[in-house]
């Protein structure tokens, strides 16, 4: 064979070998986007406001035939990851037929809870989204607009001492706050049945923090802080961040602070007293600083006295395990997307405002 004959061949074979190594790269590529919509259906955290859907799930339906009629009607992208989960749930061969008001905002987990938990052939009359950062006295107003309850009943179901959770011993007893069990009404999607009370609701959210805060119990022990004051913490964080990769720096932040005794100066904790937990202004002016409040952190030194709003999973994480740094101030850099720009100096915090 010649040696531009064999050049050629040469050439031809690393055209293949690049094609080839293109498609492995699509096909990479395209397994990983599967394999990571298939763990979100498995095990997202469901907090998210969707929109509600009604299910009629048949008589003898089979897990795989609840899973069809889910995917059809767009509450699951996997069916595979929502039988799966059922096999391996305390639910196995317990869910029930009947009409169902699900939400897009569900992962799968929490479906299964509902058609697991109901009475045979129940019908949930609609479902209540409560987003993370909500306080106890949006909820109130929510429950009120849907009608599930009035604002007043479930703020009196709220100040219920019946609750019995083990979370709820490291509330102080002279805790100087709004509402005690602010910040362990979980975030998340709840169905409403016709017999569903303020009581029952209140319980419920309760529960779903027991679900969740649980397995981390083993990682607030190694904490200096209580556990109603890594809420607190977590309360702050999730009504300061908008971005889940910028919690656990806005977390050390707060560490940061608190371990040099200085003020916190968060401004959440100024408009929760501000607004009355409403959270209906976005702005806080020098004026509103001032504000006579145990929560303002810029007049009181340390955490406010307890939280200010229901923190989800992710901020309560970010409190667990805050991002090891230096940063003792931030400031908003892009309004629309909710990043910030982080300063180790008050000097360089000023600078990149300007």
């Amino acid at each position: 064979m010649s040696r531009r004959r064999r050049r050629k061949k040469r050439a031809q074979g690393l055209i293949i070998l690049a094609a080839v190594l293109v498609l492995v790269g699509v096909a990479v590529g395209y397994g990983v986007s599967v394999y990571k919509g298939y763990m979100k259906d498995y095990a997202g955290t469901g907090s998210a406001a969707g929109e509600d859907v009604v299910v009629d799930i048949p008589q003898g339906s089979s897990v795989k035939k609840i899973a069809a009629i889910l995917h059809e009607q767009g509450l699951i992208n996997y069916e595979r990851a929502f039988v799966n989960r059922v096999k391996e749930s305390e639910y196995r061969g317990k869910l029930k037929y009947g009409t169902y008001t699900l939400n897009t905002g569900m992962n799968t987990m929490q479906m299964i809870e509902i058609m697991g938990a109901a009475e045979t052939g129940s019908t949930a009359l609609q479902t209540l989204t409560v987003p993370e950062g909500f306080s106890v006295e949006q909820i109130a107003a929510r429950v009120n607009e849907q009608g599930i309850c009035t604002a007043e009943e479930f703020l009196n179901a709220v100040s219920s001492a019946q609750y019995q959770y083990s979370f709820l011993d490291a509330i102080p007893a002279d805790a100087n706050v709004n509402y005690r069990l602010q910040g362990f009404l979980f975030p998340a999607t709840y169905n409403i049945y016709e017999d569903t009370t303020a009581e029952s609701l209140v319980e419920a959210m309760l529960s779903k923090f027991a679900e969740v805060y649980t397995p981390l119990e083993v990682m607030a022990e190694e904490s200096s802080y209580t556990t109603y004051e890594l809420i607190t913490m977590a309360s702050i964080v999730e009504r300061e961040a908008k971005l889940s990769e910028e919690r656990p720096t806005i977390a050390g932040v707060i560490y940061n602070r608190l371990n040099i005794n200085m003020a916190l100066q968060m401004c959440p904790t100024v408009l929760y007293p501000l607004t009355s937990g409403m959270y209906d202004v976005s702005q806080v002016t020098y004026a509103d600083l001032e504000i006579d409040s145990p929560y303002n952190t810029y007049k009181n030194q340390g955490l406010p006295p307890g939280p200010i709003c229901n923190p989800g999973e992710s901020s309560i994480r970010a409190v667990l395990s805050p991002e090891s740094h230096s940063y003792l101030y931030y400031h908003v850099d892009d309004e629309a997307a909710g990043s910030h720009i982080f300063s180790e100096s008050y000097e360089e915090h000023i600078q990149t405002q300007n």
